[in-house]
């Protein structure tokens, strides 16, 4: 009987917990699965099955989305790895004022989306910007960034990379800083340098932190929106058009049960492309 209300009384703990979860999370997935297959306004709404689905499919941008979403989840996550771990590396070695450049990296982090996305869009302007004016002092004929069809996407993902990289590079400080200190030690007997510290040590060893950081940059990559709304609203054209900014079309053109539908489809496209990547991450885990 104790051992009944002993169980009993640690599952009440967990009540409080599992009602916000339920209310927060559980309750509007289901509902927007069931408003995805409907026609609906604030005020009515009409069953109409899988209509939304097919519609949705049929948007002229999607393939573009598709690809552009997947591009840029790629490119940003890459580069946030890369970037976070060698700052991570540099920001635990022993220099000067370490702690203070972890808060000028990370503070970035902190700034409102929306005001980066507007202030880069203002630096990256072809005349007037001073990223090309920088460029025209040294003799350098600085492209359109945001206008260029072919670079206007990766522009907008060196800006998510610079927003983003701070984040990462403390989870790598916090993973480089839980290596246990004998590592560096038998290195440093065996003759090791720098180079071996972080390639045979730090790399290796630090994978569980890799691991984080490359499943919330995918996540965050594949679900990015307010940047590239901020920066270039999807153009020109369709060619920085992504999944998100096609939904965002959808409902502010009063096709509510159509981008519902849209968010279903990311939402099941984000699950299909991340659960694997976690699997498999998991997988090939060192432990320490």
């Amino acid at each position: 009987m104790n051992k009944v209300f002993k169980r009993t009384y640690s599952y009440t703990f967990l009540w409080p917990a599992a009602i916000i979860y339920t209310v927060i999370f559980i309750l509007p997935t289901v509902m927007s699965f069931f408003f995805s297959m409907t026609r609906w306004t604030l005020l009515d709404w009409e069953f109409i099955g899988l209509q939304n689905f097919k519609t949705f499919f049929e948007e002229s941008s999607l393939n573009i989305g598709f690809k552009n979403t997947v591009i840029y989840a790629v490119v940003t996550c890459v580069l946030k790895v890369v970037f976070g771990l060698l700052l991570g590396f540099f920001l635990t070695s022993s220099i000067r004022s370490k702690h203070y450049l972890r808060s000028v990296i990370f503070f970035p982090t902190l700034v409102s989306t929306i005001a980066v996305g507007v202030a880069f869009s203002s630096m990256m302007h072809p005349s007037q910007g001073v990223i090309n004016k920088a460029l025209a002092y040294l003799g350098i004929a600085g492209p359109d960034w945001l206008g260029d069809t072919s670079i206007a996407l990766l522009s907008v993902a060196f800006v998510d990379v610079w927003k983003g990289v701070g984040f990462a590079t403390v989870i790598f400080i916090a993973g480089i800083m839980s290596i246990p200190g004998e590592y560096y030690e038998a290195l440093q007997i065996d003759g090791g340098n720098r180079f071996n510290k972080f390639w045979n040590i730090i790399v290796p060893l630090s994978r569980p932190a890799t691991n984080t950081v490359i499943i919330l940059a995918f996540i965050g990559g594949l679900r990015q929106f307010d940047l590239i709304w901020a920066m270039t609203k999807g153009g020109p054209g369709f060619t920085t058009d992504v999944i998100a900014s096609i939904i965002y079309k959808q409902y502010v053109s009063g096709f509510y049960g159509l981008s519902t539908a849209g968010n279903v489809i990311l939402f099941l496209f984000v699950i299909i492309l991340v659960f694997p990547l976690y699997v498999y991450l998991n997988r090939k885990e060192v432990d320490l």
